[in-house]
């Protein structure tokens, strides 16, 4: 069942996003070489309960950290370590704020340093799937309107979309009904309505889409070892445009 929201409880997640986007702006001057993701999983903590507001995920289903921090080809759900960054790496950091009951999502992959090329490519063509897929987002569209768009963007750029984790529905719980692929064919899947809360967040590899989990049963990596980057966005549906909860600009 899909969970609508009245302007009222936009609002109050709008407000978890401003924390959440607060802490993006200061790990872009944070990350560097050197810098661990221990370091960073502490400082964006800190920030929260600064802020009186909470990290979601800590506690979700045993998860012990405050974030993900996923480094290179691992494409998600990284467990923050005391390895310290190279240059030349990518990092993605995914966290949810939640303050006074409400949440907001958002991941940001960063680069370490100076980057390559490919690397840079890479970091650019996912930051644009995320804006072509909430560019998407109007009332009387379909989520595989947005999952198409994001698809045909990525592989015409020469990459591959993960299949194995999608967008989702958010409010007071972290993953409400709602999925948002971020591959597949137009005009399939849940009509569009306003009042609706969700996230698009494309994982996007150089390589094959296919994926391995670790031994810690959460760290999602490619199965070729390439380079994988995410970007992420809690956006709600209103009757004139998609409202990003989560903008960093």
């Amino acid at each position: 069942m899909v969970i609508i929201k009245t302007e009222r409880e936009i609002e109050l997640m709008a407000e978890a996003g401003k924390i959440l986007t607060a802490i993006h702006r200061e790990l872009r001057s944070l990350i560097r070489p050197g810098v661990t993701t221990l370091e960073i999983d502490k400082f964006a903590e800190n920030f929260m309960q600064s802020h009186g507001a909470t990290a979601e995920q800590k506690g979700y289903k045993g998860y012990q950290f405050a974030t993900c921090a996923s480094v290179n080809d691992e494409i998600c759900h990284g467990f923050p370590t005391k390895t310290p960054l190279n240059d030349g790496d990518i990092v993605g950091i995914d966290m949810v704020v939640n303050l006074n009951g409400w949440l907001a999502d958002s991941a940001w992959t960063y680069p370490v340093g100076e980057i390559s090329k490919e690397a840079e490519k890479l970091l650019r063509v996912t930051k644009e799937c995320l804006y072509i897929g909430i560019e998407t987002s109007i009332i009387g569209n379909r989520i595989g309107d947005i999952s198409h768009a994001i698809q045909s963007h990525a592989e015409a750029q020469g990459f591959s979309v993960v299949r194995d984790f999608t967008g989702h529905g958010i409010g007071q719980t972290m993953h409400e009904d709602l999925q948002v692929p971020h591959y597949g064919r137009p005009d399939r899947g849940e009509r569009l309505r306003e009042g609706m809360v969700f996230t698009i967040e494309p994982m996007i590899n150089v390589g094959s889409y296919h994926l391995k989990i670790d031994p810690n049963k959460w760290t999602a990596r490619t199965t070729d070892g390439s380079l994988s980057a995410q970007y992420e966005h809690t956006i709600a549906i209103t009757k004139d445009r998609p409202l990003v909860l989560t903008e960093q600009d």
